[in-house]
């Protein structure tokens, strides 16, 4: 269509068309009364198309409304063009007629283009001097408006007075007549840049990914709708605005610089002239369109790819900070814009945004009216960065629901026209966001972690799909921040004993130096990939002065610093992150030393003394090896046939000759490296192991001192005064030890003592006594026949041991699930693929990422609890002598069943309480070795006590009330024997079986613990750092173990909870380092005049401390440890050094333990061990201790001297299994916590209902502190967290309030389990604050995904083709966020984000700011549309419902995240509260014996 034909409309018909668009009428009459209004205005081509149209659809070619579309696209395009043309004007008018329809673009002006953007800056010949665009670099930075200018193509760039003729006198016709000659110079400027451009773009051989015919032969209704090529803004957007026109008296912009309103010269010409540096005025009202008239933001990378961009507004002198338009000079199409920059921000709130074109620099200020909206994103994006950066300066190791936390409750300042960030308004901003920091990061030392890389930028980039790098090399517009921000000082230098300190200060010190020299200064590779790779030196940069090519040492060997590659930065940030243990390859555990051989050496042997003849062996008491002489007990070196291995020592336990062969029995040392401390050991220190073997003596190098170093006598007292960290001097011949290990658990014990008697003192070993006795417990026992018992096939007997346990008859007992069945066949819940068939992908685009049936937090994988049987008889069946095969002892069991066992299923086990029982008369024959453990089951009635009072005694009790009949699925009152076997076994500690012989002895029943002589326990004197709210400390207080009575917490609103809910104690807000330097230097009290506890005072010590800083994966470097050694948890150990409590307790992340290829973990247990504390490290899962969240948490214990070190808690509840993986691997050797009952429990798993099912139903944004619980509690876990006393009020059931688009989204995510933000809608939908939602448009082929089933395109941004992003695609304000798609590929779909909770499944770990688009996006309620609340989470960690919090939501919700799950804490306490007994027990014996044999004396 020739372009002069263009329509030119009268204002009337214009305005009808613009309410016909916003009236809302059917399409029908729109597009009937839009033909009768153009009729006469469009040319006959177009009529003509419009009666083809009208004739195929009375023909029925095609359908009423795809008729209705074709003529809307064809009058849209009329209009389109119409409406360039009339606002640019006739000399725009040839140009503006690049139609888009959304499949083809036509050549002239679409400037998509990347690599040309380069070229055209580079190339100096490819435009000439006048109009050319120019991006700033970095040389070009602005510091403010009247500072450093650009420096223009040298002489090139043109004055303003070279575009007047040069005429000596002035009279006032020849400057009108100058005036004019120079307008018309410029537009010819201007006319030739342009044809520049559009040459340029003509001979673009790359065609454009939507012009490739792959993509036409696809169905034709689903191509994108068409955009502008300019602007690239889409033409059938109703927020698409057009310029509205210049006033009549506004000026071009040479004519109006030379303005004497404007003029800060007079008009001496020489002045003029002398004017170096471009102009510079301030602008308001102004308004920013392409040449078609379009108002667009020119922050969008449009100026960047060379689209031309004009602004009209009233210009004002540079001193006039009023921004009325009075005064000033009206101005039209000045322009196109070079550049924009910012500079700062004036007085700290506001930033000055600035225009450069040929001609002058514009300084902005207020926008037009209708520029307005698209103005106010600039400022909100350049406030937002501003927010972000100063945030983490100060704070680096906040998690990105942090940063969510700081924009929610920031509120803008004044004069900005929006009124709340949200986290919307962040994403949208990202990628500029992103940019400021990296420029902020580029001015930074070089010796300061980059902000870049914090956890919380590294999730931004992930979820917004930054490209980092990518404007750098071209316009470095970065907010210049006047000032440094000034860091907040984190936690001071760490307050360290001398022993902790030069552990920490000598250790690894030649270590990191060496690293160091190696790899020489950290050096980063390079991407090459991303704009900043692909740069050239700046040879300004302290780092380029260094360099040999610009005269420099070339010592520093550092990259240049505005080359720092942004990618390979957060790449390494990422690999150093968390790597999940699932993921941790199997490896094969190194074999023991047993296996390791020994190399034989020539020698000469010759016995001393008399042998003792026993058997075939005459035993010796000494031998002489190469002239040395050695005896039973002494200490002898091994050589290894690897030369590599250092020699293996070994204690002689006997010595003798058989058959002419001089042998003896070694007993095994391992060396600190063959431990779990690895190269952080001390390099003399030993430890026992389990390990022996008959050897030749002739194996034996020489003899070596091995001295044992047992705990002083005054140990306790002695904390932070040890400061030699050497024990014993090196001569190569002396070691020490203090610990037998256990190479299996990595446990550190005081060695065991063990009697020796006396006819063994020439052949008595430890290891073998240990290990006999081990093997003899892990083999079942018979004991007490029972003679009465009338069958020849079977011996029966009354009590068996195994696994140093007793077992009667009337017993419970556990055995693993799968050991029976029942007669019942529950309605198991059937693994039925939740994914939908028939989703209309049109409405449901997402959904076809959903193609796993996996569902986050589901139980469907969680095994079956433990079997529980009631022993009916033990017996062993005769062999056919008659004699008992004791070799295989049987049970017969009753069984019993579950709720969920039971008809009624799954769905019977709500209601009743976790350890209820139904008996059966169904037997079943089990054998003895598949017995995991004892329990008591008794019957209701029987009890003396409550049923609770009774449950609350502890684990492994049971009880019923009724049998259940499996035939005729009813439940009936249980038969006597069911009862009467239980008041025989009451476990009163009657009838303990006498002379059980040896083995039974062995196998000490626990049983006493429980019986009437129980030892009164004494509460220890605790000590609580980093106490948070105090889950750690509530989990030991009901195991009754402790009472905190002094706690840490730096964080005001942790301590005021902890206050509230533990009066008692005393809480000191301060920096726990300054606690300790002033309990060291002997104060008493702190300044605040609470007293300080003493040496001595503290019994047990719980916290734990935060790890920022050195939290990564890859190994140490200096600044990692550097931090490390001013760590908290250093701090920490130097409490326990200085303290020296009774037990320690070192709680942190799972990862802990992996930290640093668990160097972490080796110097805390090597302090630990260096201390004299008996020690061992776990990874626990806190949904088997009985809460309905996964939390896997890595445990550190330590006992004193004299203490008993603590086993981990077995598991109590059945988990997931992919949440249970919690082996550790260190050094290629893979660690278990001592759970023997692996991933079994007794009771089921605790659900998502079980925890919160009961509370009543709230609103988002709920605020009301106390409500009515509004009902009774439904599952055994609500009775327990709701406690015995009657609390009618409900605290803290209160949730964050989620801004309209968020709450929009919540509510349109369906109910079904495993629903996330895939199945959310693609519609339009109004919000609450009135606001209408748009449709997120899909406007890009996707190279990964391919088309959905009805041909539609599944991309969002150019990225899904393959190239690099275009800022043009971004899209906001809709119900898909437009985020997720653009970075799904890459990320996991984002399974999980917007994620509801299912009612039988389970928490993700509780976060500490519930945020649907967070790390953990698993946070809407099952059903109500809303995050968790408050106490949800709280119960998901399970802290009683009259626990108390303090502050505001968000502040509550840290304190929830935060914590340890009082339940895991408690079952850890329980672990405690056995070893605080064992040794009373074991006191209050050798009290017995004393007296006994004074009496026996007297």
């Amino acid at each position: 269509m020739p372009a002069s034909i263009s329509m030119s409309l009268p204002e009337d018909v214009r305005k009808r068309l613009q309410v016909l668009d916003e009236d809302g009428v059917s399409d029908e009459d729109q597009v009937k009364e839009k033909l009768s209004l153009l009729q006469d205005f469009l040319n006959t081509s177009i009529l003509d198309k419009l009666k083809n149209l009208k004739e195929q659809m009375t023909s029925s070619e095609i359908t009423k409304e795809s008729y209705l579309s074709k003529v809307k696209a064809v009058l849209g395009k009329e209009l389109s063009l119409e409406n360039g043309s009339h606002t640019d004007g006739l000399e725009e008018s040839g140009k503006s007629n690049g139609l888009t329809n959304g499949s083809h673009k036509e050549d002239n002006g679409d400037v998509v283009m990347e690599e040309e953007e380069s070229d055209s800056l580079k190339s100096p010949g490819s435009v000439k001097g006048k109009g050319r665009r120019k991006s700033k670099t970095n040389s070009d930075s602005k510091k403010s408006p009247a500072s450093s200018r650009v420096t223009r193509n040298g002489s090139t760039q043109p004055t303003i007075m070279s575009m007047f003729s040069k005429v000596q006198k002035r009279k006032s016709e020849d400057l009108n007549d100058g005036a004019v000659n120079g307008h018309e110079e410029k537009k010819d400027d201007i006319e030739e840049v342009q044809d520049e451009k559009r040459l340029k773009v003509d001979i673009d051989p790359k065609p454009t990914e939507e012009s490739k015919p792959a993509v036409s032969k696809t169905v034709t209704a689903k191509t994108p709708p068409p955009k502008c090529t300019d602007c690239r803004q889409y033409l059938d957007d109703p927020d698409l605005k057009f310029f509205q026109g210049d006033p009549d008296n506004a000026l071009d912009e040479p004519e109006m610089l030379t303005d004497e309103r404007l003029s800060l010269f007079d008009s001496n010409e020489d002045g003029f002239e002398s004017y170096e540096d471009l102009p510079q005025h301030k602008i308001t009202n102004f308004s920013v369109y392409d040449k078609r008239g379009h108002l667009c933001p020119f922050d969008a990378g449009l100026i960047e790819k060379n689209v031309e961009l004009y602004f009209s507004c009233v210009v004002k002198p540079i001193y006039d900070d009023n921004p009325c338009m009075d005064g000033g000079v009206p101005a039209k199409k000045l322009g196109p814009i070079n550049s924009w920059w910012i500079t700062g921000f004036d007085g700290g709130e506001k930033a000055l945004i600035g225009f450069t074109t040929a001609f002058a620099d514009y300084i902005l200020m207020h926008p037009s009216e209708e520029y307005s909206p698209i103005f106010a994103l600039m400022q909100e994006k350049i406030y937002m960065s501003k927010i972000v950066v100063e945030f983490l300066q100060k704070n680096p190791d906040v998690s990105y629901e942090d940063l969510l936390n700081k924009i929610e409750t920031t509120v803008p300042p004044a004069g900005l026209n929006f009124n709340c960030f949200t986290e919307d308004t962040l994403l949208r901003h990202a990628q500029f966001v992103v940019e400021q920091v990296e420029s902020y990061d580029e001015a930074g030392d070089s010796d300061e972690q980059p902000i870049i890389v914090t956890p919380c930028m590294r999730d931004l980039i992930k979820l917004a799909g930054v490209t980092l790098g990518k404007r750098r090399a071209a316009r470095r517009q970065a907010i210049r921040h006047p000032t440094k921000i000034e860091k907040d000082k984190g936690p001071t230098r760490a307050t360290t004993t001398k022993l902790v300190y030069q552990i920490f200060d000598t250790f690894f010190s030649d270590q990191i130096d060496q690293n160091d020299k190696e790899n020489g200064p950290l050096k980063r590779q390079r991407c090459g990939v991303c704009e900043v790779c692909q740069s050239a030196d700046c040879g300004k940069c302290s780092a380029c002065k260094d360099m040999i090519k610009f005269g420099g040492s070339g010592k520093s060997k550092q990259a240049c610093k505005k080359r720092r590659c942004p990618n390979l930065a957060v790449k390494e940030a990422e690999d150093d992150e968390n790597i999940e243990e699932e993921d941790v390859p199997v490896e094969k555990p190194k074999k023991p030393s047993t296996t390791k051989r020994k190399k034989q050496s020539q020698s000469k042997l010759s016995w001393i003394g008399e042998p003792v003849k026993e058997g075939k062996k005459q035993y010796y008491r000494k031998v002489c090896v190469n002239d040395e002489e050695l005896e039973v007990g002494d200490c002898v070196s091994v050589l290894s046939e690897d030369p590599s291995t250092p020699q293996y020592l070994a204690r002689i336990t006997s010595l003798w000759e058989a058959s002419g062969e001089k042998m003896f029995h070694a007993h095994w040392f391992h060396r600190g490296t063959n431990t779990v401390l690895g190269e952080s050991s001390d390099p003399l220190e030993l430890v026992l192991v389990d390990e022996c073997e008959d050897m030749q003596l002739s194996y034996i190098q020489g003899k070596v001192n091995v001295m044992y170093k047992a705990p002083s006598e005054n140990w306790f007292m002695e904390g932070g005064m040890d400061d030699e960290i050497k024990v014993i001097d090196d001569d190569g011949k002396s070691f020490f030890y203090q610990f037998w290990y256990d190479t299996e658990f990595a446990r550190f014990e005081t060695p065991p003592k063990t009697v020796q008697p006396d006819d063994s003192k020439l052949k008595f070993c430890n290891s073998c006594v240990r290990n006999s006795e081990k093997e003899e417990q892990a083999t079942p026992r018979v004991f007490e026949p029972l003679d009465n018992e009338d069958d020849d096939s079977k011996a029966f007997y009354a009590l068996a041991c195994f696994k140093g346990e007793q077992f009667k008859v009337g017993n419970g007992v556990y055995l693993p699930p799968d050991t029976f069945h029942f007669s019942v066949k529950p309605a198991s819940p059937v693994k039925r693929s939740h994914r939908k068939e028939d989703v209309d992908e049109d409405l449901y685009p997402e959904y076809y990422r959903k193609s796993s049936d996996y569902i986050k937090g589901s139980n469907q994988d969680a095994p079956a609890p433990f079997r529980v049987g009631r022993i009916k008889e033990i017996f062993c069946h005769r062999r056919s002598n008659g004699k008992p095969d004791s070799t295989e002892v049987k049970l017969r069991l009753y069984k019993l069943y579950r709720p969920e066992n039971t008809h009624k299923g799954v769905k019977g086990s709500y209601h009743t309480d976790i350890n209820q029982l139904y008996w059966s008369d169904e037997e079943v024959t089990v054998n003895m070795s598949e017995v995991l453990g004892r329990c008591q089951v008794e019957y209701g009635e029987d009890l003396t006590e409550s049923v609770q009072e009774y449950s609350s005694g502890g684990p492994d009790r049971f009880y019923f009330l009724e049998a259940y009949n499996a035939k005729t699925k009813s439940y009936e009152d249980p038969p006597n024997h069911a009862r009467s076997a239980v008041n025989k076994g009451k476990g009163k500690g009657k009838g303990k079986g006498k002379g059980k012989g040896k083995g039974a002895a062995a196998q000490e029943t626990p049983e006493s613990q429980t019986g009437p002589q129980e030892v009164k326990l004494p509460k220890y004197r605790t000590l609580d750092v980093f106490s948070g709210c105090g889950g750690l400390s509530e989990g030991f207080h009901q195991a009754g173990i402790s009472e905190t009575n002094w706690a840490i917490e730096m964080w005001e609103p942790a301590a005021q909870a902890f206050r509230l809910n533990n009066p008692g104690t005393t809480v000191f807000t301060e920096d726990c380092n300054v606690l300790l330097k002033l309990v060291m230097s002997g104060e008493k009290t702190n300044s605040l005049g609470q007293r300080l506890p003493q040496k001595g005072d503290v019994e047990m010590l719980c916290g734990g401390p935060p790890c920022q800083g050195f939290s990564g994966m890859n190994r140490f470097n200096s600044r990692t440890y550097s931090k490390f050694k001013n760590s908290l948890v250093v701090s920490y150990l130097s409490y326990c050094d200085y303290y020296r409590p009774r037990f320690f307790l070192l709680e942190n992340v799972r990862n802990f333990v992996s930290f640093k290829s668990s160097m972490v973990l080796k110097l805390t247990l090597r302090c630990l061990v260096r201390m004299g504390y008996q020690c061992t490290f776990g990874v626990l899962q806190a949904g088997q201790y009985g809460v309905s969240q996964t939390r896997r948490r890595a445990i550190i214990l330590a006992a004193a001297p004299g203490e008993k070190l603590p086993r981990y808690p077995e598991p109590l509840h059945v988990f997931a299994p992919r949440a249970c993986s919690l082996n550790v691997v260190v050094d290629e050797k893979k660690y278990f916590s001592n759970a023997t009952r692996g991933n079994g429990g007794i009771y089921r798993t605790i659900t998502v209902r079980d925890a919160m099912s009961d509370l009543p139903e709230i609103r988002n944004g709920a605020a009301a502190l106390e409500i009515s619980y509004n009902g009774e509690p439904q599952s055994w876990f609500q009775r327990q967290i709701r406690g015995t006393q009657y609390q009618p009020i409900l605290r803290d059931h209160i949730c964050k309030d989620m801004s309209a688009l968020v709450e929009g989204r919540m509510r349109h995510i369906p109910l079904a389990p495993g629903s996330d933000w895939r199945d959310l809608p693609n519609l339009e939908v109004r919000l609450k604050d009135g606001t209408m939602t748009r449709k997120l448009r899909y406007s890009h082929p996707d190279k990964k995904n391919g088309r959905s089933s009805t041909g539609a395109l599944r991309g969002v941004c150019t990225c899904a083709t393959g190239k690099p992003c275009d800022a043009a695609d971004r899209q906001f304000n809709t119900l898909i966020p437009w985020c997720l798609p653009h970075t799904g590929n890459r990320h996991n779909h984002w399974a999980g984000l917007y994620g509801r909770l299912e009612w039988d499944g389970f928490f993700s770990t509780t976060v500490t700011n519930p945020e649907p688009m967070g790390k953990q996006g698993r946070v809407l309620h099952p059903e109500q549309h809303r995050v968790v609340s408050v106490r949800e989470c709280a119960r998901s960690q399970g802290f009683p419902d009259t626990y108390r919090f303090f502050g505001n939501v968000l502040d509550k919700h840290r304190q929830v995240g935060n914590a340890v799950p009082p339940p895991l804490s408690k079952a850890i306490g329980l672990e405690i509260k056995k070893c605080i007994l064992e040794r009373l027990k074991e006191e209050q014996g050798s009290e017995n014996v004393k007296q006994e044999k004074m009496e026996v004396s007297e």
